[in-house]
């Protein structure tokens, strides 16, 4: 099956150009300038035409952070692999890295075995696994070698959850230690958790029970001082670190020195962060609960330090955390206690979206907006050049995007299965006219034409910023 894609802007990290598109079967046959000998040559040969005169041609979104039916607070995720990788195709994500979770006092292979058994024969567009390590033992980095040959190249661990996911300083670096030797990537959430659960006790225990003190006592201090914490035990293991859904200016200043010295510390950060802030929290009536995450929401000015720091690369990648929880049902578990409300947001279908909304809105440059969104991501995670870019030999996974189509993002019109849109009433300036994942159309002119199964697991090589 041959394809040409016809009078688009091609859109890359590096280049913008008017350019065709052809694609053989699953891949990028090539590109040539519009009008060119070999574009014209190419236009007598193929089994379909598009036409995409007024409309970016974009790499698929790479959303290296989502959550599908993970398990918290005593209830799961709302998205199913199913539900969440098709609302990713909808914002123009061909592929997503979700996390397989150890369980305490069982093998990452049981964990990586779980999720990949929800994951098979469900999902819409290609996705991958990090692994969640939850407990550390010698068995367990023994594993770790294994799995990096395999292709689960990366490692996330919790500064914070006492009790449930959470890591103390010497499983950090002996799991640090290990991904320096066998090329592993250790993802880190930085917030003192040990600090946070004090202040919730002393929160609940004065009445303070709504939502916004979830911001309150998840400070942004105890977010920089672990952001320090992991980036001094990455260069005592002489390791690599990313810093996962990073919101805080005091940390996004901790990463800023760590790159000032040349290590390989890496930040990301999530929508959310950028676009939402705790005025939301603070929303009455327990509607503050739908903004429940963490890190959490900061106030409104700590944005410009993101955005500034989004520009310049001291954070190198924009995620979701897609990790949608209900508000009927799983936010009001914590109605008079926010710490029982589960903590998420929907997001996975608004990435593309909203940091297109910040090119218009002048923080970021078209090419920034696709590697943020693409390239970075796919190198970061080991995808590339599969991932993340147009170019030959790449998987043909492109979108075709309308700069001028704007709509009102809203959970009446979403394809996620949340009942809320943490981005209500907010009118965005473009969406994805048609996706294509591995040279298959799955969303077409305001039509699904996906299916569950057509998505594949893909093995990742290890962080490409290393070699």
């Amino acid at each position: 099956m041959r394809t040409l894609i016809r009078n688009g802007l091609v859109i890359t990290a590096s280049d913008e150009l008017p350019a065709d598109v052809l694609i053989e079967d699953e891949q990028i046959a090539g590109l040539a300038a519009r009008g060119s000998t070999l574009a014209q040559a190419w236009s007598g040969g193929v089994d379909r035409t598009v036409d995409a005169t007024g409309l970016y041609v974009i790499p698929g979104g790479v959303d290296a952070h989502t959550h599908m039916e993970l398990p918290f607070g005593g209830t799961f995720a709302s998205d199913t692999f199913e539900t969440g990788t098709r609302a990713a195709a909808w914002g123009g994500t061909t592929t997503i890295v979700d996390f397989a979770v150890q369980s305490v006092g069982h093998s990452l292979r049981e964990g990586l075995d779980a999720w990949q058994a929800k994951a098979e024969g469900n999902c819409a567009i290609d996705y991958a696994f990090h692994m969640i390590m939850s407990d550390v033992s010698e068995s367990v980095l023994k594993e770790m070698d294994t799995l990096v040959d395999e292709g689960v190249t990366s490692f996330k661990m919790f500064m914070a959850y006492p009790g449930v996911f959470y890591s103390d300083d010497g499983r950090i670096l002996r799991a640090m230690q290990r991904g320096a030797d066998n090329g592993g990537l250790i993802m880190m959430h930085a917030e003192n958790g040990i600090a946070i659960d004090v202040l919730v006790e002393q929160a609940l225990a004065a009445g303070k029970t709504d939502p916004r003190y979830h911001g309150e006592v998840r400070r942004a201090l105890l977010e920089s001082e672990a952001t320090h914490r992991a980036i001094q035990l990455a260069r005592v293991a002489g390791a690599p670190l990313y810093v996962v859904h990073v919101s805080a200016a005091e940390a996004v200043q901790e990463l800023t020195r760590a790159r000032d010295l040349g290590l390989n510390v890496f930040g990301e950060t999530c929508p959310q962060y950028l676009f939402l802030s705790t005025d939301d929290l603070a929303r009455p009536d327990f509607e503050g609960s739908k903004y429940v995450c963490s890190t959490p929401l900061r106030p409104a000015e700590h944005q410009a330090s993101l955005w500034r720091a989004l520009r310049g690369d001291d954070l190198s990648v924009v995620s979701t955390d897609h990790c949608p929880f209900c508000f009927k049902d799983q936010k009001e578990l914590g109605r008079g206690d926010f710490s029982k409300i589960p903590n998420g947001l929907p997001g996975v279908e608004n990435r593309m979206d909203l940091l297109h909304q910040a090119v218009v809105d002048g923080h970021i440059s078209r090419r920034r907006w696709i590697e943020l969104a693409c390239a970075t991501p796919a190198r970061m995670f080991g995808l590339y050049p599969k991932k993340g870019t147009i170019a030959p030999g790449a998987d043909a996974d492109i979108v075709l995007y309308d700069p001028q189509s704007p709509y009102v993002m809203s959970a009446e019109t979403h394809h996620m299965n949340v009942d809320y849109s943490a981005y209500e009433g907010r009118r965005v300036a473009g969406r994805a006219k048609t996706v294509i994942s591995r040279g298959t159309v799955v969303v077409e002119d305001g039509e699904y034409r996906g299916r569950a199964g057509h998505g594949r697991y893909v093995p990742r090589s290890t962080c490409q910023y290393l070699h």
